[in-house]
């Protein structure tokens, strides 16, 4: 009998997930002996910490110093992770975090890397960052970009679609932003001081010259460039076509549900075109054959930096500088993307646009 193949979690049943066949399929060092593949241990240890509501495992999970990144700032710690995890099961009780892919890497020295997308289904049963208990059900989509050594994770980037979610239970957006930059203002804090750092290296970087036409089945690496720079930045409508599916399915921020083409092309110009000298940057790329190689997953971390100077759809410019950390999933088909999950959170961006600083 063959040995399994590492864990395909998008085309994976619940059941199989957590009770895989025993024996390891890849080589973990420093990992538990239970663990059968890396997204075996992060699929398995989610489970744990959420669904059997073992929160106290973020100590084993989670190193001392770790460092959790969001665009709404930093916190550290195992202990951090703990306390936020039983204030989010305080205000969503019955929150489940369904796996639908872990696209991974093995980075050497540095471990192992995965990028977790999840959809949440949950209901408001308690006090938020937002307000009192609404009542209402909901889901929320996550990417959980998380660094892992020795069984441990020592750093995580996190992108929710706080958007969506404030949208969910009867809150506009832009409205929870403004509160939150008065609040910094009261507080002596900004947002904008806080990425000033990130944003003046991400807006360091030059322009990259125009590729020459792509050919389906390029390098991830090189496709990431080619969306993020000619098409999310430049705009280039020529362009589409040779990166994506004429039926692409994309998911942004805020419910943002695109189908195809114009749609896509519409709504990515309408983000984007708000910013002057927009640049971007990718941070991290993996990926992993798809149905056993008839396709290809890729998740793509990247930043994106620049000045809020156009009308639109984050209203009147207001001349602030804008940093983005967005997490971005594609499904390659016969070398197109045939779908789409990109989540930053966007109501950190309007709090940054909104800031007194």
């Amino acid at each position: 009998m063959s040995k399994p193949t590492i864990t395909e979690v998008a085309t994976t049943s619940e059941q199989k997930l957590l009770n895989p066949v025993p024996g390891q399929r890849m080589e973990l060092p420093g990992f538990d002996a239970e663990f059968v593949d890396f997204p075996d241990y992060i699929v398995r240890i989610t489970d744990r910490i959420w669904h059997e509501r073992k929160v106290e495992l973020c100590l084993d999970y989670y190193t001392e110093d770790c460092a959790i990144h969001t665009l709404a700032g930093d916190i550290v710690g195992a202990e951090t992770v703990v306390a936020n995890t039983h204030a989010t099961l305080a205000s969503y009780p019955d929150r489940h975090l369904n796996p639908d892919n872990v696209i991974w890497s093995d980075d050497g020295a540095a471990g192992f890397y995965s990028s977790h997308l999840i959809t949440s289904p949950m209901t408001n049963l308690g006090p938020t960052e937002f307000g009192p208990a609404t009542g209402k059900h909901i889901q929320v989509i996550t990417i959980a970009d998380c660094a892992c050594r020795d069984n441990r994770i020592y750093e995580e980037w996190l992108a929710r679609d706080y958007a969506g979610m404030a949208i969910q239970l009867g809150y506009d957006p832009q409205d929870i932003a403004k509160e939150q930059a008065a609040k910094d203002a009261d507080e002596g804090f900004s947002l904008i001081a806080h990425h000033a750092a990130e944003h003046a290296a991400v807006s360091a970087l030059p322009l990259l010259e125009m590729p020459a036409p792509r050919d389906a089945g390029t390098d991830p690496h090189e496709l990431a460039g080619f969306v993020l720079e000619q098409i999310w930045d430049a705009g280039r409508e020529d362009k589409f076509l040779e990166a994506y599916d004429f039926r692409v399915k994309a998911t942004w921020p805020a419910l943002r549900l695109l189908y195809g083409e114009r749609e896509h092309g519409e709504w990515t110009r309408a983000v984007f075109r708000t910013f002057s000298d927009l640049r971007f940057r990718v941070d991290h790329l993996a990926h992993i054959p798809y149905l056993g190689g008839a396709g290809t997953d890729i998740a793509v971390r990247w930043t994106a930096a620049g000045t809020h100077t156009k009308s639109g759809i984050y209203g009147d410019p207001t001349g602030k500088p804008a940093l983005i950390m967005g997490i971005t999933h594609w499904r390659l088909i016969n070398g197109r993307i045939t779908e789409e999950v990109t989540i930053w959170d966007d109501i950190a961006l309007r709090r940054q646009l909104a800031s007194r600083a």
